[in-house]
């Protein structure tokens, strides 16, 4: 329980760093991809739609960098597959999803009315 209102977003609280790793534009898609089983590079790129291949590749390092993401090479073949760790943001992400959902429509409206 934070010591005062607010006090669970400062610099040193480690509810910034969830913030940090899923407003990467790219992140929680790439991680939503990657639920079911391992994918190589290129059937990622296919099932995500509008990332580029170098995009992807940093987006990729970066999960990798925060534990998320592995990468393996087997065969000749890279594959990449969510961690145990990465596998915990999969129902907050589904929450997010949900939300979206339920209020998405709301926040379209909003900002047609605002421009």
């Amino acid at each position: 329980m934070p010591a005062y209102p607010g006090s669970d977003l400062l610099a040193d609280c480690p509810a910034r760093l969830a913030v940090e790793i899923i407003a990467d534009k790219w992140a929680v898609v790439v991680l939503y991809a990657l639920r079911g089983e391992p994918r190589r590079h290129g059937e990622l790129v296919e099932a995500i739609g509008g990332i580029s291949r170098k995009v992807l590749t940093q987006t990729l390092r970066r999960l990798q960098g925060h534990g998320l993401v592995e990468r393996r090479a087997t065969d000749g073949k890279v594959e990449y597959l969510l961690t145990e760790l990465g596998r915990t943001l999969l129902p907050p992400i589904a929450v997010l999803t949900e939300w979206s959902h339920v209020h998405g429509g709301a926040v379209t409206e909003f900002r047609a009315l605002s421009w």
